[in-house]
């Protein structure tokens, strides 16, 4: 093509044309030749075909040699974007295969069956209110004491004001942790006996392998481990409470009014402040009088275990530390500081608890309730993905694809995540692939009414997504809202529902307008594929010929 005053030698490859919406028809050659030229040395190669009609092609094609460059470099930067995006999305599709097939999904107390008990945390004379800062102390203990009955994977979270509800996956006969949850917590202070300071260590280090042996074992299911580890942790705590003995009278949790982290001058580090009432004072100084300069610690006892073994300095081996105000010092991080703190409240609360409601959920239930959300959810993903081939042909069939993609990532992040599924988590996961369906339709719908209206077929599915852009946005955002308002507000079953909905709605955003997008222009990009009929089977004849360009 010669003859532009410019100096351009120019030559278009037929599905560049295409792309761009030009016309291409019965005129042009097939045969591939060579390259695209231009003054000041700039050349790039590409397969393209001789045109009969150069200078009609240029008024059509290009206004002006400077903008038939920057449109080449659109084309040909779109392209590699497409390849790109198509890499990563095979990436990602590998990726949640690996995830979904190593970290199996948790599940909820009504799929796996169990027990749900409610706590009534009851006021008394000395405290005539139960408040949140309470109420979390009390939760820690509640946390401390299902943990140390072996239950695996505990549901334990407040309710309302004064209320504490607990489900236990896996436990069908209760009254075991009922018995152990209606007591007051009992802490104590008490001396180490001359003598046990090497066993100490020993059993204390011994003691964090012991934790990591229960939690493999919980993980694994096998009942014989979980049993065996426990009973040697059990051994552990035992040993270790021989170690120690009680003053006279006991310095228990009733004489503690609170406990606070404070900070210190160092970075990230903090200490735990104690407050005695004057009785406790007292027996606080006598016994660490009893203990400093000696190298022997304090015991801090919760329910008979030891959660900490502070020593006293020697400088209070005259009178002992006197006033009621202590501090725990040590290299506590902010978060073991106030997780300290809470227990030594939570064990000083002498306030009564009563179990109003214990609800057994029997693993038969369980399957049932699995097999059935499952039958439901393949029944209903088989009818949809007929129904999007049998009415938007190709498009359809990538929707379907993108589908099984979305169902996959979003199956991955709940692995991911370590959500808990229940059966309000399975209806939100289902919605959300409602929501993903709706997505693709309202992109598809847009390419027909561009199709319609006379334009390419890479510009009818260009416009198609960029026209439903804005209505998918909205309503995902709208979507993502509501749940977190429910998530935020609700509690138990609903936060399963929202959290589901929530993330299953985020994956969709991406498989829709990604991993749709993609493979709707790959499939343009193959010239078999690029049939009017199987876009949009009622499109006027009039505007085939220019679709098919």
């Amino acid at each position: 093509m010669n003859g532009f005053a410019t100096g351009v030698e120019l030559r278009v490859d037929t599905e560049w044309l295409l792309q761009v919406g030009l016309p291409y028809g019965k005129g042009f050659a097939q045969q591939p030749t060579t390259r695209l030229t231009r003054a000041r040395g700039w050349t790039h190669h590409l397969p393209i075909s001789p045109i009969p009609n150069p200078q009609f092609l240029v008024k059509k094609l290009i206004y002006s040699q400077k903008n038939a460059i920057i449109a080449f470099v659109a084309a040909s930067n779109s392209m590699q974007r497409q390849q790109s995006l198509l890499a990563l999305i095979l990436v990602l599709v590998i990726a949640a295969i690996a995830v979904i097939t190593t970290i199996p999904i948790e599940l909820g107390l009504d799929l796996r069956g169990g027990s749900q008990l409610t706590i009534q945390v009851k006021t008394t004379e000395d405290i005539k209110q139960i408040t949140d800062r309470e109420l979390e102390a009390v939760k820690k203990v509640v946390e401390g004491r299902i943990n140390a009955a072996g239950v695996s994977e505990p549901l334990i979270q407040t309710v309302g004001s004064d209320q504490i509800l607990v489900q236990l996956p896996g436990v069908t006969n209760p009254e075991e942790a009922e018995r152990r949850l209606k007591g007051t917590a009992q802490l104590e202070f008490r001396e180490q006996l001359p003598g046990t300071e090497t066993p100490l260590l020993s059993y204390r280090f011994s003691r964090q392998e012991l934790k990591g042996k229960v939690e493999e074992a919980q993980k694994s299911g096998d009942t014989e481990a979980i049993a065996k580890a426990q009973a040697d942790l059990a051994k552990n705590t035992e040993n270790i409470k021989e170690l120690f003995k009680s003053t006279e009278p006991p310095l228990t949790g009733k004489y503690l009014t609170d406990a606070y982290p404070i900070p210190t001058q160092a970075r990230d580090n903090w200490n735990v402040g104690l407050n005695f009432n004057q009785e406790g004072a007292d027996l606080f100084a006598n016994l660490t009088k009893n203990l400093a300069g000696t190298e022997r610690s304090i015991g801090i006892f919760l329910d008979d275990e030891l959660i900490s073994s502070p020593t006293v300095p020697p400088e209070f081996a005259v009178a002992g530390i006197t006033g009621g105000n202590v501090s725990i010092t040590g290299t506590f991080r902010l978060e073991e500081a106030n997780d300290l703190a809470v227990q030594l409240r939570g064990g000083s609360l002498p306030v009564p608890v009563e179990i109003v409601e214990n609800r057994t959920v029997g693993a038969t239930l369980g399957k049932d309730s699995i097999q059935r959300s499952i039958y439901a959810g393949i029944g209903g993903l088989i009818l949809v993905l007929i129904f999007m081939v049998v009415y938007y042909r190709l498009p359809g069939l990538i929707a379907d694809l993108a589908l099984v993609i979305y169902s996959l990532l979003a199956w991955a992040c709940f692995a991911l995540f370590g959500v808990t599924l229940t059966l309000p988590g399975i209806a939100g996961f289902i919605l959300s692939i409602g929501m993903a369906v709706d997505a693709n339709v309202l992109i598809f719908e847009r390419t027909r009414e561009e199709l319609r209206s006379g334009k390419s077929l890479y510009r009818s599915v260009e416009s198609g997504f960029y026209r439903a852009w804005s209505s998918i946005l909205d309503s995902n955002v709208t979507t993502v809202i509501a749940c977190i308002a429910l998530f935020w507000l609700g509690s138990g079953l609903v936060k399963g529902f929202a959290v589901t909905l929530g993330l299953g709605v985020a994956v969709s955003m991406f498989t829709a307008v990604t991993c749709s997008r993609t493979l709707m222009f790959l499939a343009i990009s193959i010239p078999a594929l690029r049939k009017p009929e199987i876009f949009c089977p009622q499109l006027p004849t009039s505007n085939k010929t220019e679709v098919a360009k």
